[in-house]
């Protein structure tokens, strides 16, 4: 992975602790439901950002900063 887009799936975000975390401050809803927790290795990022209208762009550029500093 090059870095973090729209396309990136949530299960491989959820990998890293501090990323998590990022998600977990701009409520992302999907994180706490029990249905979604199957469906973690299919659901991208952009998709789920865009169906609760939260901004994606703001948390692609913290996860990428996290990323950055992991490589």
């Amino acid at each position: 992975m090059k870095k973090i887009s729209e396309k990136t799936i949530l299960g491989d975000i959820l990998q890293d602790e501090k990323m998590t975390k990022i998600l977990l401050e701009h409520n992302l809803p999907c994180l706490s439901c029990p249905f979604a927790q199957y469906e973690m290795n299919k659901l991208k990022l952009g998709e789920v950002c865009k169906q609760y209208g939260i901004k994606v762009e703001d948390i692609l550029e913290e996860l990428n900063k996290v990323y950055k500093k992991k490589r």
